[in-house]
């Protein structure tokens, strides 16, 4: 990962965690070319640094949405669909 998508992802992430609550399907689809493995890496790390940096809210807000932008793009398993 290069460092100017790193701060693309910092970026994005900034802008989710800015936004109007709801609002966060918009922000991402805003920049469709950023939705990748990287991005939801990035968020985990972002949380993790929230997490100990006493920002639990924030932490599990990040958390959610790399979950469900796992879930969309195919990298987290839904286990809703049980066989």
């Amino acid at each position: 990962m290069t460092e100017q998508r790193e701060n693309l992802y910092f970026s994005l992430i900034d802008q989710l965690l800015r936004c109007p609550n709801g609002q966060e399907p918009e922000v991402l689809e805003a920049k469709p070319e950023l939705l990748d493995a990287g991005l939801i890496q990035t968020m985990l790390q972002v949380a993790s640094g929230f997490a100990h940096n006493n920002n639990p809210d924030g932490a599990q807000f990040l958390i959610h949405v790399a979950r469900e932008l796992s879930k969309e793009l195919g990298l987290y398993p839904d286990t809703s669909e049980k066989e």
